[in-house]
């Protein structure tokens, strides 16, 4: 029968010796092991069988910045933080009006390309919003590090930055959302002005109770667009 006392020392959930006071818990250390954490890997709470932390920083404690917020990828001064950190801040801010008609000019002038081959009166709509969105994007100011409310001193370099980035991002969010409405009501326009130059072709071909009598409206149209407008045997 093995010693109660070895088997103790081995097990780290065995119960305490009979007779010893109770004590809050601490982690067993091997003999000869150090107390501190130092970042070696033999602090509390470490066991000696884990490797050691290594040189890249990988497995210890996060770095914090001296205004006690994190340095991490999402806090203010990571890569994704925002303009009061290091980071560059987010690409565009939802709070900004110009950036937020820019997205929806995008939007819009995307919607309405793709209505214009099939719904009209829809690509129409979508298409003058989208290029008032972005029109209105486009002549308002994006805000600058100097316009925040409560900026003490002049704006930080990252702040320039992230300004500068937000600016462009607009930009071309207006214009791309501008060039597609504009496409959009370009075809819209065309449609409606076929219609408007051979009504008589339309008026005859929705008045027309036969296939025949709807051929004979194809003599409304020029020779060259009677294979694509008219009436098909």
């Amino acid at each position: 029968m093995p010693d109660r006392q070895s088997t103790n020392d081995s097990n780290p959930f065995a119960p305490p010796p009979e007779g010893q006071p109770d004590q809050p818990w601490q982690p067993r250390l091997p003999e000869g092991s150090q107390g501190s954490d130092d970042g070696s890997g033999s602090g509390p709470g470490w066991s000696s069988s884990q490797p050691g932390r290594s040189s890249d920083g990988f497995g210890g404690r996060p770095e914090r910045s001296p205004g006690g917020q994190g340095g991490g990828p999402g806090g203010p001064g990571g890569p994704g933080g925002g303009p009061d950190g290091q980071g560059p801040g987010l690409r565009w801010d939802p709070t900004d009006p110009a950036q937020r008609r820019a997205r929806y000019a995008v939007l819009s002038g995307m919607w309405a390309f793709f209505f214009a081959f099939f719904v009209q009166e829809v690509a129409l709509l979508l298409g003058a919003l989208g290029a008032y969105w972005a029109i209105s994007a486009l002549r308002t100011r994006t805000k600058t590090p100097e316009a925040a409310e409560g900026a003490d001193g002049p704006p930080s370099p990252a702040q320039v930055v992230a300004a500068a980035t937000a600016n462009r991002a607009k930009q071309t969010a207006a214009i791309s959302g501008l060039v597609a409405s504009a496409l959009a009501l370009m075809i819209v326009a065309s449609g409606f002005l076929v219609h408007l130059v051979y009504r008589d072709f339309y008026e005859c071909r929705a008045d027309a109770l036969t296939k025949e009598s709807q051929l004979a409206c194809n003599d409304l149209l020029p020779k060259p667009l009677q294979d694509t407008l008219g009436v098909r045997e």
